[in-house]
């Protein structure tokens, strides 16, 4: 893609408005906070401080806003706290301008490398770097700094209480996570009535599955109906697709196929009815005709083998879906009476400190990591934007390494997208509050009251693009500033013109020092390539010996292979808007090669789907198979990195061993499905090699 179009495109998307429901209680929750964290500051420490603070209790609900399933108050306490301790080193080394530069580096070099423990820190980091610019210059002595810094740590503890005392949807987020898994198993059911290989997309079993990822203390607390039914969804997608398929299912037509298709219409039914009771909290309602269709008593005398099996157990785990969804019929455990209940662990706020310091020791150990990149980009930019705007006769030189920093991502489209949005909303925000201060002449008070409502507009908005948060955002600082006692004509030229100065910054040093995505491709798809070659072994294990295999290596295997194909289809977005003209791999080879390892996934599901009970007769020659699967995907994808066709050998031996039972109906017969989608990989990649290798052998 050329660089014209790729700036062409990334404007377009900063500038978009995209349609979100809005959330206006959580957005006066955060604006109240606000509110009260300025009028005391307002009334015992005068505008100067009031303004600091309504830095901290802005910084701290926008923390809450961001997609984390941690406890928020304690979002908001970390984020008003880490800013207090930033402007006050700040104001600590602002008069010797090599130890501020010194610091402003440190900090926005952390900042860059916290993306690498997840948005939501790289987000908090980065903003705290930012708005340290601004307040730094708002106290007059180490004790102002000091009053300034508590002021701050005050607006987070504020938010935070807040959300203590008046939450809303206090489990909500998570209520939908699970809600929007369950409806996407619904929806796959009803496309498998008409296709029955159609494609499902793990993307919302992976969001479920991290929003049910708790603390101990979330544990106790969560409610009951948020229990369990995330593993059973995960259950029941091989099911469905293995009901429907035609290579281990019932034929394309006849009896057996519109039982299947009654089937489906049911799970669907159900699954939807489960979903809508999950979100609402709810009882589940589940339609009779649906109910009765699962347990018509005939399904044995149309549907045999394989397929009677999986209707069997689709009943079964659609009952248990809406056991759990009903949450629980007795009542509930005394108060304090807490007995250890079992759940996905995630780290506590402060068991989170080694997790991400490792996370980014390990980012900072490759100098090619696109997140060591960006935390190198970022910091030059912040200390060239600040000696550059000190330089100019134009004052307030923060306002390019601010603009800068709030600007720039670890990935190409995201910074440029990114600056032109801050760029065209600082032009709005200010020429709107401009207009206000200079012909309604607010005094302190009525600015401060003007700022809050441009920060409950920002409460409201931002899901909906950067554009309106960027205009609601330049819109409070001119206001909070004006509330300080600084006037409008000293804040609208410079802001304008420094915040342009490190937009163009931002995007010059990611054209200078990028961390494209396009040449990773390869590496990507070599990464999804060895994953579902595990996770099709440890399938196949489980079938070679059922009475010794465990199931927790198949769904470690399982979630290696759903990260990597995640990473993958990131990947591919991202290097789609890209200026790169050598893409690593082709297009076509892409999506070919995408076709294959999705092929390949779904029938390693399809094996998952019949996995035997333990005292079921062994398949020895499975194990063969996944050993020599586990071995050829290995060397395939080392093959792949190194652009060159793999090969399948080894694979083909294993499957023409005589050894395989003739009773067996379901290995063999997916095993061969699995070498198919083995040879198209081979094929997609044999006209995208750089040097031959020999031609792809069809299976």
């Amino acid at each position: 893609m050329s660089w014209f179009r790729a700036l062409k495109q990334t404007a377009r998307s900063g500038l978009a408005v995209e349609r979100k429901p809005l959330e206006p209680l959580l957005a006066l929750r955060g604006a109240a906070g606000l509110a009260i964290t300025i009028g005391v500051c307002l009334w015992a420490l005068g505008p100067e401080a009031a303004a600091s603070s309504a830095f901290g209790a802005l910084q701290a609900a926008i923390a809450t806003f961001q997609r984390s399933w941690r406890p928020r108050p304690e979002l908001a306490l970390a984020s008003g706290t880490s800013l207090a301790v930033s402007t006050f080193l700040g104001y600590l080394t602002i008069t010797h301008t090599a130890l501020f530069l010194a610091l402003l580096a440190l900090w926005t070099f952390t900042a860059g490398l916290s993306w690498a423990a997840g948005p939501t820190t790289g987000l908090i980091a980065s903003s705290n770097v930012a708005m340290m610019l601004v307040t730094v210059t708002l106290p007059a002595s180490v004790a102002q700094a000091a009053v300034h810094a508590a002021t701050m740590v005050a607006g987070g503890v504020v938010q935070a209480l807040l959300i203590v005392l008046f939450p809303v949807r206090r489990w909500g987020p998570h209520r939908d996570a699970l809600a929007d898994a369950l409806a996407a198993e619904a929806d796959y059911a009803r496309r498998l009535r008409h296709d029955p290989v159609a494609r499902f997309d793990p993307a919302p079993l992976m969001e479920a599955r991290n929003a049910a990822t708790v603390t101990p203390r979330q544990a106790r607390r969560r409610p009951a109906e948020l229990h369990g039914a995330r593993g059973l969804a995960e259950r029941i997608r091989p099911v469905l697709a293995s009901l429907a398929d035609p290579a281990l299912g019932v034929p394309v037509q006849g009896p057996a196929r519109d039982r299947v298709r009654e089937l489906l219409a049911a799970a669907a039914t159900v699954l939807d009815a489960c979903a809508h009771a999950v979100r609402h909290g709810t009882p589940v309602s589940p339609p009779a005709p649906a109910l009765a269709a699962l347990r018509t008593p005939d399904t044995g005398s149309i549907l045999t083998g394989p397929p009677s099996r999986a209707a069997t157990r689709l009943a079964r785990l659609l009952a248990d879906v809406v056991e759990a969804a009903e949450g629980p019929r007795e009542p509930r455990r005394p108060a304090g009476h807490h007995l250890p209940v079992p759940h996905l662990p995630r780290p506590t706020l402060f068991q989170l400190i080694p997790v991400a310091l490792k996370a980014m020791r390990d980012e900072l150990r490759s100098a090619a990591s696109p997140i060591t990149r960006h935390a190198v980009r970022v910091t030059a930019v912040a200390t060239t934007g600040y000696l550059l705007g000190s330089a100019l006769p134009l004052g307030h030189g923060y306002w390019a390494p601010l603009a800068a920093v709030m600007s720039m991502r670890p990935d190409f489209s995201q910074t440029y997208s990114r600056v032109v949005a801050r760029l065209a909303g600082t032009v709005l925000g200010v020429a709107v509050a401009t207009a206000v201060v200079r012909f309604a002449d607010p005094g302190p008070r009525l600015s401060a009251a003007l700022a809050v409502l441009s920060a409950g507009l920002l409460y409201l908005l931002m899901r909906t693009g950067q554009f309106a948060a960027q205009a609601c955002i330049a819109a409070y600082v001119v206001l909070l500033l004006g509330m300080a006692g600084e006037q409008w004509t000293q804040t609208v030229p410079e802001r304008v013109l420094l915040t342009l100065l490190g937009g163009l910054l931002a995007m010059l040093s990611y054209a200078v020092y990028p961390a494209w995505e396009t040449p990773r491709l390869r590496a990507r798809l070599a990464d999804w390539l060895a994953a579902q070659g595990g996770y099709a072994a440890a399938v196949l294990r489980h079938h070679a010996d059922p009475a010794s295999a465990s199931a927790d290596d198949i769904r470690d295997a399982l979630l290696a292979a759903r990260a990597a194909r995640a990473a993958w289809h990131a990947a591919v977005a991202r290097a789609e808007h890209e200026p790169v003209r050598h893409r690593g791999l082709a297009r076509v080879a892409a999506d070919d090669a995408e076709e294959a390892l999705t092929q390949m996934g779904r029938v390693t599901m399809l094996l998952e789907a019949h996995l035997p009970d333990r005292d079921a007769p062994p398949v020895p020659p499975a194990a063969r198979l996944a050993d020599a699967l586990r071995k050829a995907t290995a060397h395939g994808a080392r093959a792949v990195r190194e652009r060159r066709a793999p090969r399948w050998e080894t694979v083909e031996d294993a499957l023409a061993d005589p050894a395989w039972p003739a009773a067996d109906t379901v290995v063999r017969p997916a095993a061969r499905l699995l070498l198919t989608s083995l040879d198209r990989l081979s094929d997609a990649l044999h006209g995208a090699s750089d040097h031959g290798s020999g031609p792809a052998r069809h299976g």
